[in-house]
């Protein structure tokens, strides 16, 4: 793998100090290369083409078609988002933002791997409005890595070739490439047609290092983004308000947008798990359970803190929140290559259970705890490989909570999780986790 730029490795390795002020140079900052359309970030060519052969080695003999995504209806679908974001299988391969473009890779053994990146005609004019595009020429070969770049209508010729030779045609088969034309006439068009993702996903489940440090400048632009909040935070605020700080610290720190819509819930409406409306007025006294991370280089954080608007803990929310966070310390420390997130679910709860006291009344404070422990990140913020014996390299959330309704009162904390040979590694610990932590920091607002 070639190395990574200076400023991008200073980047990931610095964690938002909890004195510091704003960063003088953002966290995800990175050079832009101006040929390349999209955030203009360099792909890692060493890593795709790993990635790609890798793939190719698994298949053996055969051919992969994966399409680029396209421009979307930003009014009317992606309110959130923005009105291009690329297809997951075809980054994966390319680390391209381009849209509208084709990656066909083939192999007749391992000696004999073969990828063709096809691309749209330029069209000057419609860049004025779209801006800019990647072209079937030189420059997207010296870009991309990929020796051979065509024109999107050299596309079928090729494919005739590999239908020719009677070869596996392995092609994305999901909920986001059913409206290609192209991939539903090569589904009935009678070829030996495979579903290539079940492969790919196995292979995602794992990050590599490119992959990693991206996660990681995600998770510190979300913990960068989450300090802001609680700086920010007083009684009488409303949601929102909290939410413009939260996603301030986010875009000043060079995310690229938001992994999810940000959940800024207080009092009662810290106890509804996917509350995003943010629009209540915060009260003295309560807690506000911010669920919200940032994106970045097409890799989402998820990372979730609670801590009182008044930046000072009452002895019955610190109970609380001391119960859910040693559960947490809990499943971190059972965490080890071979078990799964069930396992850890398990480990959480028994804890939770076994520690309770009367702290949830007449029932177990678990029965408060009503959802799954955590789930694999990535290019999706449920990303692949839940349910598999965990191994090294995958990031994982841990996230416990309780919720009592009946007080007001909702206790989430989620962190980003490392799995390493050995165990785990904190990736967002660099915000304030205990009650003392939270109280610090805000005591100095």
């Amino acid at each position: 793998m070639r190395s990574l730029p200076l400023a991008f490795v200073a980047a990931v390795v610095a964690l938002p100090s909890l004195n510091a002020q704003t960063p003088a140079a953002p966290i995800g900052r990175y050079d832009v290369v101006p040929e390349l359309p999209g955030m203009g970030r360099a792909p890692d060519t060493a890593a795709t083409a790993a990635r790609r052969r890798a793939l190719l080695l698994r298949i053996g003999r055969g051919a992969v078609l994966i399409p680029a995504g396209h421009e979307r209806d930003l009014e009317k679908d992606f309110v959130q988002d923005n009105d291009f974001r690329q297809d997951n299988t075809f980054f994966y391969f390319t680390e391209l933002e381009t849209q509208d473009a084709w990656l066909l890779m083939t192999a007749r053994g391992p000696d004999s791997l073969d990828a063709v990146l096809f691309l749209p005609p330029r069209n000057p004019a419609q860049e004025r409005w779209t801006g800019l595009r990647l072209g079937p020429d030189s420059a997207a070969a010296r870009l991309t890595g990929i020796r051979t770049v065509l024109p999107n209508d050299s596309l079928e010729s090729r494919l005739r070739r590999v239908r020719f030779g009677l070869q596996p045609l392995y092609l994305p088969l999901s909920g986001a490439t059913e409206d290609e034309d192209r991939i539903e006439d090569l589904v009935f068009s009678g070829a030996d047609v495979r579903n290539v993702l079940t492969i790919v996903d196995s292979m995602r489940t794992v990050k590599d290092a490119d992959e990693i440090a991206r996660l990681r400048m995600a998770v510190n632009i979300s913990v960068a983004g989450h300090i802001a909040a609680m700086r920010a935070a007083r009684p009488g605020m409303y949601e929102y308000e909290l939410e413009a700080a939260l996603e301030d610290g986010f875009r000043r720190n060079g995310a690229d947008r938001l992994g999810y819509p940000s959940i800024v819930g207080s009092g009662p409406n810290g106890t509804t798990l996917h509350y995003d409306v943010n629009r209540r007025q915060t009260r003295d006294g309560e807690l506000v359970v911010i669920d919200a991370a940032a994106e970045w280089g097409q890799y989402t954080a998820d990372v979730t803190r609670t801590f009182p608007l008044n930046g000072k803990f009452t002895p019955r929310q610190k109970a609380v929140y001391d119960l859910v966070l040693a559960s947490q310390q809990a499943a971190f420390d059972s965490l080890r290559p071979g078990v799964t997130l069930r396992d850890l679910d398990g480990v959480a709860r028994r804890y939770m259970r076994d520690h309770s006291g009367t702290l949830c009344g007449d029932k177990t404070c678990d029965t408060y705890f009503i959802h799954g422990l955590g789930h694999p990140i990535g290019m999706d913020v449920h990303d692949v490989g839940f349910g598999r014996p965990l191994m090294p390299g995958q990031v994982i959330t841990l996230e416990p909570g309780i919720y009592l309704p009946a007080e007001s009162m909702g206790v989430r904390i989620e962190d980003d999780v490392l799995v390493t040979a050995t165990g785990g590694e904190w990736l967002s610990a660099g915000a304030p986790r205990t009650t003392d932590a939270i109280e610090r920091l805000m005591k100095r607002r």
